[in-house]
């Protein structure tokens, strides 16, 4: 089934009426989400309906706190499409407006669980909150449910190494410029997606050109030169080292991410392009001069070329 936006007054195809609804802002699509996605999918056999998945967009925090939001873990298209591949029949996208996020919590579960899609099973996680002000909790879903005779599913915590995986925890992983934390909590690298803008062409005088990632759309991980993988519009995948950061050799204090595609030729500019983290290989540092960082430019590709692997095919 293919990705539906709606707002909260539409009613949506008939379709995705009369199964599981789990709804969430699904941030990064972790192992957490992974296991309730499996526990919808189960729940839909059930009752003998899809699994449908309600999700939101813009963040809520968009509008409540714009100060405060942080960047994304996953853009829309990427999230919806994790979401189908966890195993949900259909992604229903509510898009957020203030007269949503003004709704009380019990009259979101009449009006959007209950009357819009006629749910007959809900399944949610251990800490879901929802309606204005983020009042509604699992005691009143549990109430509501038993009300109009609605299965229930609550789906505790899934640990990794004694903690719950959260959005929470892979953002503070990524920050800290763990890529291998988070690949951990997400079963698969994390993806940043941007826009290759024209750089000071310094990487191609050195021997090592780089695509300069411009207007990034999903949180950068920490200062540091990774090992990953860049995924082209055309779907081919290319083995990359990525420097995350400052120039301290050439006194550039800008930040910047640039990558370079081992064995790629041609014309970015102006394309989108992934960036897959598979390791982190080290942190920045001041190098004498041109020779020594070209020297260490050469054992950051070969390592980055050995973790990522070599060019795949789209």
């Amino acid at each position: 089934m293919p990705t539906i936006v709606l707002s909260a007054a539409d009613r949506p195809p008939s379709d995705l009426r009369g199964g599981a609804v789990t709804v969430g802002n699904f941030d990064g699509v972790h192992r957490g989400h992974a296991s309730l996605i499996a526990a919808l999918k189960n729940a839909g056999r059930q009752v003998g309906g899809p699994a449908v998945a309600l999700t939101f967009d813009p963040h809520p925090m968009t509008l409540l706190a714009p100060g405060r939001i942080s960047a994304p873990l996953t853009t829309l298209a990427d999230r919806t499409e994790l979401l189908h591949a966890a195993g949900a029949d259909a992604v229903v996208v509510l898009r957020t407006t203030p007269e949503l996020l003004a709704i009380q919590a019990r009259d979101f579960l009449a009006e959007v669980l209950g009357n819009q899609f006629s749910v007959k099973a809900v399944v949610e996680g251990y800490n879901f909150r929802f309606g204005q002000k983020r009042a509604g909790d699992v005691e009143l879903l549990r109430t509501w449910c038993r009300e109009q005779q609605v299965d229930l599913t609550i789906v505790p915590p899934l640990l990794h190494e004694g903690e719950p995986v959260s959005s929470g925890r892979v953002r503070g992983a990524l920050t800290a410029g763990d890529v291998g934390d988070a690949l951990n909590l997400l079963c698969r690298p994390y993806r940043l997606r941007g826009t290759v803008a024209k750089g000071a062409k310094r990487g191609r005088s050195l021997g090592f050109p780089t695509a300069n990632l411009d207007r990034p759309e999903t949180l950068v991980p920490g200062d540091g030169v990774y090992a990953g993988r860049a995924v082209l519009p055309d779907g081919a995948v290319w083995p990359a080292a990525a420097n995350i950061g400052p120039n301290p050799t050439f006194g550039e204090n800008l930040r910047k991410v640039e990558a370079h595609l081992i064995g790629f030729e041609g014309d970015l500019y102006g394309r989108p392009l992934a960036l897959d983290f598979v390791a982190r290989l080290r942190d920045l540092q001041k190098f004498a001069g041109p020779e020594a960082l070209v020297k260490q430019l050469r054992h950051d590709v070969a390592e980055a070329k050995r973790l990522a692997g070599e060019r795949a095919a789209p």
